[in-house]
């Protein structure tokens, strides 16, 4: 069995040794288990994992490869993890628990030890994919935060380099990537929540439009912007992932009933003739110099691989900050009023249901959560609607004319992922602007409703520096197209953290 495939090879390289039987799925699986082992507590990169369960499914995989399915499949046998945030069936239909059932809790108390009745979509999809659920990852309690240190469950570690975040709220996932602990990774990207931890991690993030994923099962945040993606090793594992989780779903009225493209088809490598833009407002005032070099150094690789590179311009850039924190704090607040200790998650048993509400509500969410829900309530209160919330959405249809517009004379846009490498831990946390502002470059993107991928381009003070590449509604195949190309030609899909190959 290669060394380089357990565990810290592409969903690509173990697909193949799959199908070639020299390597079996309980392998794979019994190799990230054993590295979750040895590094997941100390990064804290998982909540709850269920090695039975995995390596149960692992057997029935490998006898799946055995009777020649795997040639379809490419997922089939591959162990992978899901942020928690997406509820995976724990309860039978009776309401008993079932065997290897995991737990829900979006990184809060308020649901600690929550037991779903029903799978969301995303792992159903990936179930019938072949995939290995090894567990549950860490997350931003909510997925409210860019560093991963809102987990009411403690803060997760970069395994570049411990001292550091991995970027939030997906940073349970992108670490797990990063540190050879699943071959992919699910995360959800409200602001940036994948792109930006993919960045910190030296990981490939996909946020793909909006609609796009089945938000089916995915505790909402923010619903008008929230989105599911994958967190992997190479663009092609991203179209890989994207693909089987890619696909119009009743259950989700978000859903857009489009066709899914064949997005590995499209790895051509062939950028000639493109038109990239690049914006000139996403190169920040405060943006550290060796991120700005690392991803203006990327762009002349494109250049270079023939694609024409043009200046443009996204004025409303500088709103979409003050615009999102009106926008997703108001969704909050609405979204997690169902948490109050009456239908699921815990509860403080009060006597007066006023007083259980409070109570229950005060203790079980977090500081940032109490913040976001404060703001939004507050923007969507009587004398204040219209001046915020009204104002916000009115900006937003601006942003949104903006990417319109420009992409409407360019194939894609290229931009950093996050202003910064990753940052120490707890240095940000006392100052909560400081904290937003990690999300600039990517958070317009979600106010648009438009696809996005972050790839590795470099390393700036040794830590990774993440190129962003914007495309259009549902094309996703051109952002793929690009990064896949610029992969190829800049070799940093080779990145390993210290981490993972120690």
């Amino acid at each position: 069995m290669s060394v380089q495939l357990v565990p810290d090879g592409t969903i690509s390289e173990a697909s193949e040794a799959l199908r070639d039987h020299s390597v079996s799925a309980r392998e794979l699986t019994d190799a990230c288990l054993a590295r979750i082992e040895r590094d997941g507590e100390r990064l804290n990169t998982f909540l709850a994992v269920d090695p039975e369960a995995a390596q149960h499914a692992a057997d029935e995989a490998d006898a799946a490869l055995a009777r020649g399915e795997g040639a379809d499949r490419p997922l089939l046998g591959v162990p992978y993890a899901l942020k928690d945030i997406f509820v995976t069936r724990a309860l039978d239909f009776d309401g008993s628990p079932l065997p290897g059932g995991l737990p829900t809790t979006a990184g809060s108390f308020i649901l600690e030890g929550y037991l779903s009745p029903f799978p969301s979509a995303a792992q159903a999809r990936l179930e019938e994919a072949g995939a290995i659920l090894l567990g549950k990852t860490n997350c931003d309690e909510f997925a409210m935060g860019s560093s991963n240190e809102n987990s009411a469950y403690g803060p997760v570690r970069n395994p570049w380099d411990e001292t550091t975040v991995p970027g939030g709220s997906s940073g349970g996932s992108s670490a797990a990537v990063a540190g050879g602990q699943a071959y992919f990774a699910l995360g959800t990207d409200t602001g940036g929540s994948i792109r930006q931890p993919a960045s910190l991690t030296g990981t490939v993030g996909m946020k793909p439009t909006y609609g796009r994923v089945s938000r089916w099962g995915m505790i909402a945040f923010a619903s008008s912007l929230d989105q599911c993606g994958p967190f992997t090793r190479s663009v092609r594992d991203s179209a890989l992932v994207l693909g089987a989780i890619a696909g119009h779903d009743p259950l989700d009225s978000t859903s857009v009933d489009v066709p899914v493209p064949d997005y590995v088809a499209a790895l051509t490598g062939d950028v000639k003739g493109l038109r990239l833009g690049v914006p000139r407002e996403y190169f920040v005032a405060g943006m550290e110099p060796g991120v700005e070099a690392a991803v203006r150094a990327a762009i002349e690789v494109l250049r270079d691989l023939g694609a024409e590179i043009v200046d443009v311009s996204l004025p409303s850039t500088d709103r979409g900050l003050a615009t999102y924190y009106i926008i997703a704090p108001a969704e909050a607040s609405a979204n997690l009023a169902r948490f109050d200790g009456v239908r699921y998650g815990v509860s403080a048993a009060a006597d007066e249901l006023w007083e259980n509400y409070t109570r229950t509500r005060g203790a079980g969410f977090g500081a940032e959560v109490k913040r976001r829900i404060m703001l939004g309530t507050y923007a969507l209160s009587a004398g204040y609607y219209d001046a915020y919330y009204v104002k916000a959405q009115q900006v937003r249809t601006l942003i949104k004319a903006e990417f319109d517009e420009v992409l409407s004379s360019v194939d894609a846009l290229l931009a950093p992922t996050s202003p910064n490498v990753a940052f120490k831990l707890g240095a940000k946390v006392d100052d909560p602007l400081a904290m937003y502002l990690n999300d600039a470059c990517t958070l317009p993107v979600n106010i648009a409703g438009l696809p996005g991928i972050s790839v590795p381009c470099g390393l700036s003070d040794g830590l990774p520096v993440g190129l962003q590449v914007i495309g259009r509604a549902f094309d996703e195949t051109t952002i793929l197209r690009i990064a896949d190309a610029y992969e190829r030609a800049a070799g940093f899909a080779e990145l390993r953290a210290p981490t993972a190959h120690a």
